[in-house]
């Protein structure tokens, strides 16, 4: 059969009938055996400690696990977990360790589990070969990805590979964490530390499409002009302003509702302090380091929430990977939430640790996202 069908591709002569059979082996075992290359360009690390610890370098192409989707990437976007595990803050499991949490691309091949392939969630994702998509995974910054399908994210027509990459895992943990960790409602003071960086600027513009009032610092005016183009109502130069101080100027003396802190260590004790009684601490990321250990009598003073959540973990059904992925794209696509793209770096060695270095610089110049591209759309 499939020479035959060569035969009249090759011929030019495709019929109707041709076309329908096409579409359907596109979704078959057939397709999802196609050849791939013994091994991938990708960036990774041998060892944990500084940037230069990072290269580009030929690894195995990954095992293609029955439940998965194998894509082919186009973009990567950098995180801090990256960082975290670039130094050992987050245990690799063994190296060679690539690394990466997000990335777009097209389907390439699709799960060979016939239990998949017959599940109702599975099945409405609608999931064909050169379909575009986002994936959330980890070791995920190479030519070729191998994910979990419920990890893997439909992108639409609308929206670019490039956006998709630069949107996912940010945007998605800030869509849980105002949601989940703590449900933002009209009214609410809701303050983000860096909210000029990637995740801040998705912070506070979801926080604002849901009516809150958001505060938050950064470290240049250039930065702040930003932050409030994208919803932050109140911006707080921290090196020469106080940031308690001006909090609480903001809400007379009560504090915020709720803090997202992607900073860690040097800000954790200040939080504290503005922070309204019932209120609600988010540790988000640890940016300046992990949160040293604190009595849990602390949080008595003001009966106070603290949360150290991850978005990982609110994303683990294939309900809530579809209801969440579905919700993001939706606000993406209709301009609700802008992806702020700073810089694509190349694929080599030399791209991937000056990303690195520019993403954890805090108070440097980058805003928005820091995205590697790897293949062309």
């Amino acid at each position: 059969m499939i020479t035959s069908l060569r035969s009249t591709i090759a011929s030019g002569r495709t019929t109707l009938r041709t076309q329908q059979v096409l579409r359907h082996l596109s979704t078959t075992p057939i397709a999802r055996t196609m050849s791939f290359p013994k091994s991938v360009q990708a960036i990774a690390i041998n060892k944990n400690g500084e940037v230069d610890v990072i290269n580009k370098e030929a690894v195995p192409f990954p095992e293609h696990a029955p439940g998965n989707v194998i894509v082919k990437v186009n973009y990567g976007g950098v995180n801090f977990i990256d960082t975290y595990f670039r130094k050992g803050l987050y245990p690799a499991k063994s190296f060679p360790l690539t690394l990466g949490m997000e990335a777009s691309g097209t389907i390439a091949a699709l799960p060979t589990d016939e239990e998949v392939l017959n599940d109702e969630q599975y099945k409405k994702r609608g999931f064909k070969v050169g379909d575009k998509v986002a994936v959330m995974a980890p070791g995920i910054h190479a030519e070729y990805a191998s994910v979990p399908w419920v990890k893997v994210f439909a992108v639409p027509n609308n929206v670019s590979l490039l956006t998709a990459s630069a949107g996912l895992l940010q945007g998605l943990t800030a869509l849980t964490f105002i949601s989940e960790a703590y449900d933002v409602q009209k009214g609410d003071y809701v303050f983000v530390h860096t909210v000029a960086g990637g995740l801040g600027l998705l912070f506070a513009q979801l926080a604002k499409h849901r009516g809150a009032i958001v505060i938050g610092t950064t470290s240049t005016q250039e930065k702040a002009d930003i932050a409030k183009q994208h919803g932050a109502d109140h911006v707080i130069l921290y090196p020469v302003e106080n940031t308690v101080d001006r909090v609480l100027e903001i809400t007379k003396g009560e504090g915020v509702h709720v803090i997202y802190d992607g900073v860690g260590k040097d800000t954790f004790e200040d939080n504290f302090k503005f922070i309204q009684r019932k209120g609600t601490i988010v540790c988000v990321g640890n940016a300046s380091g992990a949160v040293p250990p604190f009595p849990p009598l602390k949080l008595v003073e003001k009966n106070l929430k603290l949360l150290r959540p991850s978005a990982i973990n609110y994303l683990v059904t294939p309900e809530e990977t579809l209801y969440y992925g579905t919700e993001l794209f939706k606000l993406i696509a209709s301009g609700v939430v802008k992806v702020n793209v700073y810089k694509e770096y190349p694929f080599t060695t030399e791209g991937a640790r000056e990303a690195q270095t520019d993403l954890a610089e805090r108070g440097g110049k980058t805003f928005g996202k820091l995205v590697i591209k790897i293949a062309d759309e």
